[in-house]
C-alpha cells in the first residue's frame, strides 16, 4: 500500500476516533456526535415507523477537533481536499456500524449514499472577507463572511452517466468530477462518450444518470467594512446538494469551503490569469445576535447609562455632537436606531413592522446630509444611497443574465442588501415618480416581489428608511403645506413615521450660537487633527462642562458689569440675585443686544476672551 493510501487510512481512522469521544456541547450538556446524528433525520408525520432525511451533512465544532486533535486540525485546514474525504468515509463508516439505525433506512429511502461533513466555529487566520482571499488560501479551508448579493437558479449537475451499447447489450457508467468536487481529481472527459474503446456506438441514457443539485451565489463583503472609495469585493460561490436553496440575496451568511483556482479558456487556451471559486462546505445564516460583540466591561458600562433617567437626551446629544441643535430630530434618529418590537398578528398572520422610518425636509445647509451621515455611522449595518442615481430595480431587486452562462439570475437592491439594518436615501426629491413607487411595499410590508422573467419569489427588506429631501422651491414655503413643498403624494408620506421640517431662520441670535459652537469646536484644534477619540464612558457627564461655557462666561460678565455699574437692586459677586440698570446689556439665552448707547463690540471681546482662558485651563 503507497504512502497516500496509509495517510488517507490514517486519517480515516483518526476521525473515527474523534467522533466516538465525548464533547461539551454549549448548552447541550457532554455526549458524543452520535446524538448529533439525530438531527440529521426526523419521523414521518402519517407513519410512524418511517423517517425522512433531513440533511446528509453532519455539522462538527471546529473547537472540538482542535482540542482532540491539534495536528489533524491544522492539515485539515491546509488540505482539505485530501482530509475531507477520508472524514467523509469516516463518518459513513460510524453510521453504517448501527450507531443510528434509523438514519440509515432514512438514507436508503431518499436514495443517497454519500454523506457530508460540515463545520462551524472560530478559524482564526483562515476567517476572512472577500477582500482577502489571495493566492495564500488556494486549495485552503476558508471562512469567508459576506453578504449574498446574486443567486442562480437551482440546477442539476451529473456525476455520473451510463451508456448503452446495442452490440454488447451492456451497460456502461462513466464517473464525472469537475474542479468543483471535493473527492478525487477532475476527470479528463467532458463531453458524453459516443463511442465505446472498439468503435460502437453507445447511448446515454440520461434517465439512469445521477445527479446532484447545483447552484451559484455571489458573497460580496459586508458594506460596513468595504474601505471607503473602492468598489467592494466579492467571491463566486458554488455549492451543492443539501446546501443550494438556502440563501437568498440579501441575506448575510458566513460560507466555509474551499478556495479553488478556475482557469477560463479564451481562443481555445488557458491564460495565466486564473479566478478563484469558493467551493462551499458549510453554510450559516449570521443574525442580529451573531454579530453583537459586547465585553463584560462594555455590557456594564451600558448598564450604568441605562439607569440614567434622562438616557433619551445623552444618546440624543451623542449623535453628531458636532452639529449644533436639532435636539427633537437627534432623538428620532436614536429611537429609529434603537427601533421597535415588530409583532406577527395570530389571527391573520398579518406582519406588524417594528422599523421606524423618518424623513428630512428642510432647506439646504441644515445639516440633513451630515445627520445622514452620522447615522450611517453609528448604525451597525447601514446602506447609503442617492435619489438621482438609484432607480427602482435598483433599490429592491433586479433579474439580470449571466454574460458567461446565459442563465437569469436575482440580484439583490439596496434595501434588500439593508435587511435588518437602515438604508440612507439622501436627496429624495430627485427620484423619478416611478422609481419612487417601487420602494412602497417595502416601506409598509418589508419585503420586495419579484415576479420577472419567469422568477417569483419574494426577499425581505425588513429595514428602516431615512430620507432627506429638499423644498420645491429651493426653500421651505411656510405658507402652504408640506405636500406642496417637497412634490410627494400623499400615500408615500403615510408611510413615514416621523416627518422633521429643518428650517434655516433668519436669526441673528441662532446664527451667533453656531458661530460660538463651530468654532469651540475647531478653534484649538492642530491642522490634520480630526478630533478627540472615543471617550470613556466615565467621562461622559464631564462633557457638560464646555457646552455650558459660554453661558458661564456671559454670567460672569454680567456680574462683573453689576459691580462696576451698581444701580438698583445689583449686587456683587457674591450675590444671590442679578439687577440691571438701564445701561446694561441685556440677554435672552445667548441673544446678545444693546441699551443706552452700550458698546456691544466689547462686550463680546470679553466673552470671547473669557472663553479662550477657560478652553486654555482645561
Amino acid at each position: 500500500m503507497d504512502e497516500i493510501s496509509d495517510q488517507y487510512l490514517q486519517i480515516r481512522r483518526q476521525f473515527g476516533d474523534f467522533l466516538e469521544k465525548e464533547h461539551l456541547f454549549p448548552g447541550l450538556g457532554t455526549f458524543t456526535y452520535a446524538k448529533q446524528l439525530e438531527d440529521m433525520y426526523e419521523q414521518d408525520d402519517f407513519q410512524s415507523k418511517v423517517y425522512r432525511l433531513k440533511t446528509p451533512r453532519l455539522t462538527i465544532l471546529e473547537h472540538h477537533l482542535r482540542e482532540d486533535n491539534p495536528a489533524l486540525f491544522q492539515q485539515f485546514l491546509d488540505t482539505p481536499v485530501e482530509v475531507l474525504p477520508a472524514f467523509e468515509d469516516a463518518l459513513k463508516q460510524y453510521v453504517l456500524s448501527g450507531v443510528e439505525p434509523n438514519l440509515v433506512s432514512a438514507l436508503n429511502d431518499a436514495g443517497k449514499d454519500q454523506l457530508y461533513i460540515g463545520v462551524k466555529g472560530n478559524f482564526g487566520r483562515h476567517e476572512v472577507s472577500p477582500r482577502d482571499l489571495t493566492s495564500k488560501f488556494l486549495n485552503k479551508l476558508v471562512c469567508v463572511y459576506g453578504i449574498v448579493t446574486k443567486c442562480s437558479l437551482v440546477r442539476p449537475k451529473m456525476v455520473s452517466s451510463v451508456h448503452y451499447s446495442e452490440h454488447t447489450k451492456t451497460f456502461t457508467t462513466m464517473q464525472y468530477r469537475d474542479v468543483t468536487a471535493n473527492r478525487g481529481a477532475p476527470t479528463l472527459a467532458t463531453v458524453y462518450p459516443q463511442y465505446d474503446v472498439k468503435g460502437r456506438p453507445l447511448t446515454t441514457e440520461f434517465g439512469l444518470c445521477r445527479y446532484i443539485d447545483n447552484q451559484v451565489l455571489h458573497l460580496q463583503e459586508l458594506p460596513e467594512t468595504a474601505p471607503a472609495g473602492q468598489l467592494p469585493s466579492s467571491v463566486e460561490v458554488v455549492v451543492e446538494d443539501d446546501l443550494v436553496d438556502q440563501l437568498k440575496p440579501g441575506d448575510r451568511t458566513a460560507i466555509v469551503g474551499i478556495l479553488k483556482p478556475l482557469a477560463s479558456r479564451v481562443n481555445g487556451s488557458s491564460p495565466a490569469v486564473f479566478r478563484s471559486i469558493l467551493v462551499g462546505v458549510s453554510v450559516q445564516k449570521l443574525t442580529r445576535d451573531s454579530q453583537a460583540l459586547v465585553s463584560i466591561a462594555d455590557a456594564g458600562h451600558i448598564k450604568d447609562i441605562s439607569r440614567d433617567p434622562k438616557i433619551l437626551d445623552l444618546l440624543a446629544a451623542s449623535l453628531a455632537p458636532s452639529i449644533f441643535g436639532h435636539d427633537i430630530v437627534k432623538k428620532g434618529l436614536v429611537l429609529q436606531l434603537l427601533g421597535g418590537a415588530e409583532k406577527v398578528l395570530e389571527d391573520t398572520k398579518t406582519h406588524l413592522r417594528g422599523d421606524i422610518n423618518v424623513l428630512l425636509v428642510g432647506d439646504p445647509g441644515v445639516a440633513k446630509s451630515q445627520l445622514l451621515r452620522a447615522t450611517m455611522v453609528v448604525a451597525g449595518h447601514a446602506v447609503s444611497t442617492t435619489g438621482r442615481g438609484s432607480s427602482g430595480v435598483g433599490l429592491t431587486a433586479a433579474v439580470t443574465t449571466d454574460s458567461e452562462t446565459g442563465e437569469k439570475r436575482l440580484e439583490a437592491g439596496a434595501m434588500v442588501l439593508a435587511d435588518r439594518g437602515v438604508v440612507c436615501i439622501d436627496e429624495f426629491d430627485k427620484m423619478n415618480d416611478q422609481d419612487r413607487v417601487a420602494i412602497h411595499e417595502v416601506m409598509e410590508q418589508q419585503t420586495v416581489t419579484i415576479a420577472k422573467a419567469g422568477i417569483h419569489t419574494s426577499l425581505n427588506a425588513r429595514c428602516s428608511v431615512l430620507a432627506a429631501a429638499n423644498p420645491l422651491y429651493g426653500s421651505y414655503d411656510r405658507t402652504i403645506s408640506v405636500t406642496r413643498n417637497i412634490n410627494l403624494p400623499d400615500s408615500l408620506l403615510s408611510r413615514f413615521d416621523l416627518l422633521f421640517v429643518m428650517l434655516d431662520a433668519c436669526d441673528a441670535a441662532a446664527d451667533w450660537r453656531v458661530a460660538l459652537h463651530v468654532l469651540r469646536q475647531h478653534r484649538y484644534r492642530a491642522p490634520g487633527d480630526e478630533g478627540r477619540g472615543p471617550q470613556p464612558v466615565e467621562s461622559i457627564h464631564d462633557q457638560s462642562y464646555s457646552s455650558g461655557m459660554i453661558g458661564d462666561a456671559e454670567e460672569d460678565e454680567e456680574e462683573e458689569e453689576d459691580e462696576e455699574g451698581g444701580g438698583a437692586g445689583g449686587q456683587g459677586r457674591g450675590g444671590q440675585g442679578r439687577g440691571m440698570n438701564a445701561n446694561n446689556t441685556s440677554h435672552n439665552d445667548g441673544v446678545v443686544g444693546t441699551n443706552g448707547g452700550y458698546d456691544s463690540s466689547k462686550r463680546r471681546r470679553s466673552i470671547w476672551l473669557k472663553a479662550d482662558t477657560r478652553v486654555l485651563n482645561a
